[in-house]
């Protein structure tokens, strides 16, 4: 039986610590996602950089967080209201000191949550990122389903998620982190697609690179729903 997923990443200090070293260190994360999934990951770095270009007042939900990734988007003094969420305690720990590394720490409001549960009012952000944590959750559905229901129409929706059916080594590998707890219930190939038009999102980007999709969706206004 599968390990419990959500479980291992609220607790386990030692996987999160690997993976937050690892993904924070450019040439690392591009090697490890290359030789794992046969995938390049400027295209996250390049959608992360994005971040610096939040307009003022935007409210921003990044989960899971991590140790932070994400934070590299943004500006010193950028007036952005900022949710670092994840659901391990440990993780925030490391955010926290991310943002004081990088001098972003007022922007950012730090909060423990759990993706598939939003404690968030409906429509209550502007952006919502999901960088490299789909794949780990027992029902990345019901996660997306939730930042749908927190996003304002207008606003974006921006991640990635490691996807199986791009290769057998790559569908090999994700049944092994599935056997470890490290991985959950991972979306086959085309299904985050389906998942966002499904929840009323026009999907703006949606790019494959080896077992990795990057993706992008707008919730439309009401009088410009289909």
């Amino acid at each position: 039986m599968m390990t419990d997923v959500t479980e291992k990443w609220r607790s386990d200090r030692v996987t999160a610590a690997i993976y937050d070293a690892g993904v924070k260190h450019d040439s690392v994360a591009r090697l490890g996602a290359w030789a794992m999934w046969g995938a390049d990951l400027r295209r996250m770095f390049t959608d992360i950089a994005r971040l610096a270009d939040a307009p003022v007042g935007a409210s921003v939900l990044d989960i899971p967080c991590g140790g932070g990734l994400a934070f590299r988007g943004l500006r010193t003094g950028q007036a952005v209201h900022y949710v670092a969420a994840d659901i391990s305690p440990y993780m925030l720990q490391r955010a926290r000191r991310e943002a004081d590394r990088r001098a972003v720490h007022d922007a950012i409001e730090f909060v423990q949550a759990d993706v598939t549960a939003l404690q968030f009012a409906d429509a209550s952000f502007d952006l919502c990122l999901t960088y490299n944590g789909l794949h780990c959750l027992p029902d990345p559905r019901a996660a997306l389903a939730e930042l749908v229901r927190v996003l304002r129409p207008g606003g974006t929706l921006r991640g990635t998620s490691c996807v199986i059916g791009r290769g057998p080594r790559q569908d090999a590998l994700i049944a092994m982190l599935r056997r470890a707890g490290v991985f959950g219930n991972t979306a086959r190939t085309g299904e985050i697609e389906e998942w966002l038009k499904e929840f009323g999102l026009d999907v703006v980007t949606l790019e494959r690179s080896g077992a990795v999709e990057f993706f992008e969706a707008r919730l439309p206004f009401r009088n410009e729903a289909h």
